[in-house]
């Protein structure tokens, strides 16, 4: 294997099952950048040498970059060497969000966890033994490892169990919308297959019986030319009755509309129009017909919306109106055809019961709105009625933005394209409450609300801790100064905290030698010294019962 293949093959392994974009490595890089340049500010503090800084950096730098390849490893050698090099401490938060949401298995996480608490607080105790103040470094070294470790683990986890279910559960809302769709779709295809199936064998006989009753009557010689004629309309009404009721039928059962021929949708579109005027003229309707602006081209969905327009006006007129005078409009404007049926009031009784599905103008507004235009309808002054419809030039997109409002063939509203399939706060209103499912989220949201509160409760109390020592081994130099020699040892202790602190632990040994047979009471002072490492310290030491010697000095920590 060349050195460029092992290269390649180490930078896989390097990479882990994550693909690691420009966006991660920068990140990650970023991240230890930050951290490093902090590790030398925490070096500084603790005057760390060149070659720890060093140290300290190349560590952070290394464990960021293993961090997703290896997150319980990484989180063990973080931890063993934050108690090690003060400098690369920090690097423990990436590491336990990292291990938080990467480590498999419960048990395993806390098996991980516990290892790097011994090893944080194990080796910080064993570096710092010197000092002589191993209580006070393990419960700093457990708050530090349960504020830099603990905490952001658990906020990982959970965090990352969330967004998991979170990831299922849409998942399995897009399969049921799919799965839904196609039930939807099955029967909605039978539903239409039955209608068509219907339409076809009681229409289709009824209509082939006109025509060929009609076509029988029509070569009758003892017909006059008029009542030829008038026959004639019918046969040709009924021949193509029957060529719309086999494109109907057509589309119900396939779910596609059947492409028509050049001369097909010529006469069905704004041009048919003449045609349908004639035909009723010659049924012994008087319709005018009124073109006014210059005709433009339309895109054919509106121009076949014009026609069926023109159709059902003409067609409603007939039957609510027998007789009546009908005009038929089309005028041109700058943006829109519009389409205007009117008719006055009927010239006599009709010819008995109107047969009337009561769809008719409500088919005409949806066809409208398909292409973006309108269709409105109504009575006029006079007992008249008016159809009027407004069609854009070009038709919208199939397919476009639902209104609001709209409804599929099940009555469920249509949302528009791009839409949210699901309400995801309410999603997680329900993880809250829920028992099943959500039962992980509920538990790792309860360990990390229990965590933060551990966290405070031992920080307050380390913090109360803190300050009660402190009292207990700190004066200022007023009373220091207020205590003169050769006054009763009793009296001096009553007036001095008892120095009972673990601050004041190893401040006797840098001072001067102390009177032979004589006890020592050691406490710091409120001052500061000329640098960090210089601790100002009051010595006050009895013998015989009497205070015989006080000794102000510094020493270096």
């Amino acid at each position: 294997m060349t050195v460029r293949a092992r290269a390649r093959a180490g930078w896989e392994w390097l990479k882990g099952p994550e693909p690691w974009t420009r966006r991660a490595v920068a990140g990650d890089l970023v991240a230890a950048a930050v951290l490093v340049l902090i590790g030398f500010g925490i070096e500084e503090l603790d005057n760390g040498s060149g070659l720890r800084e060093a140290a300290s950096a190349v560590t952070v730098v290394t464990l960021v970059l293993l961090r997703r390849r290896m997150p319980a490893g990484t989180l063990v050698a973080g931890s063993a060497l934050g108690g090690v090099l003060p400098g690369a401490a920090l690097v423990t938060i990436l590491l336990g969000w990292s291990a938080g949401r990467r480590i498999v298995g419960a048990w395993r996480a806390v098996a991980v966890f516990a290892l790097c608490f011994l090893l944080y607080v194990g080796l910080s105790v064993a570096v710092e033994w010197s000092q002589q103040r191993p209580l006070l470094l393990i419960a700093f070294t457990t708050l530090m490892y349960l504020a830099t470790v603990v905490t952001p683990g658990l906020a990982s986890r959970y965090w990352s169990q969330r967004r998991t279910l979170l990831h299922a559960l849409q998942e399995r809302n897009d399969r049921l919308l799919r799965e839904r769709a196609m039930v939807a779709g099955q029967a909605r295809l039978l539903e239409r297959q039955r209608i068509a199936q219907d339409m076809h064998d009681s229409l289709g006989h009824q209509l082939a019986l006109i025509s060929v009753h009609t076509g029988a009557l029509e070569v009758d010689p003892k017909l006059t030319d008029r009542q030829r004629e008038a026959v004639g309309v019918l046969r040709q009404a009924s021949v193509s009755a029957m060529h719309e009721l086999r494109e109907v039928v057509g589309i119900l059962r396939d779910g596609v509309e059947a492409p028509l021929r050049e001369e097909e949708q010529v006469a069905r579109g704004v041009a048919g129009i003449e045609g349908v005027v004639a035909a009723a003229r010659a049924a012994g309707t008087p319709v005018e017909l009124r073109t006014v602006g210059e005709p433009r081209q339309l895109a054919p969905a509106c121009d076949h919306a014009a026609y069926r327009i023109v159709q059902e006006a003409l067609t409603n007129a007939y039957k609510h109106a027998p007789g009546a005078a009908i005009s038929v409009e089309l005028r041109y404007e700058d943006d829109s055809l519009v389409v205007e049926i009117a008719n006055g009031p009927a010239a006599g009784p009709g010819p008995g019961e109107v047969v009337s599905g009561g769809q008719g103008l409500t088919g005409l507004r949806e066809r409208a709105r398909l292409v973006g235009g309108m269709v409105h309808a109504g009575a006029v002054d006079g007992g008249g009625f008016r159809v009027a419809g407004v069609l854009p030039y070009g038709a919208e997109p199939a397919g476009g933005p639902a209104l609001p409002g709209a409804a599929d063939d099940f009555g469920r509203p249509v949302l528009p394209p791009g839409a949210p399939p699901m309400d995801w706060a309410a999603v997680d209103r329900e993880l809250v409450g829920g028992r099943s499912r959500s039962g992980g989220i509920a538990l790792g949201c309860g360990i990390a609300f229990a965590a933060v509160v551990l966290l405070v409760i031992v920080v307050g109390a380390g913090v109360a801790l803190m300050i009660s020592s402190v009292t207990k081994g700190m004066i200022d130099r007023s009373e220091y100064d207020a205590i003169a020699v050769g006054t009763a040892e009793q009296e001096v202790r009553d007036r001095l905290p008892s120095g009972d602190s673990v601050f004041v632990e190893g401040l006797e040994k840098g001072g001067p030698p102390r009177p032979a047979g004589a006890s020592c009471l050691v406490l710091m002072s409120t001052e500061t010294g000329d640098s960090l490492e210089d601790e100002p310290v009051f010595r006050f030491c009895f013998k015989d019962g009497r205070l015989v010697e006080k000794q102000a000095y510094e020493i270096r920590r």
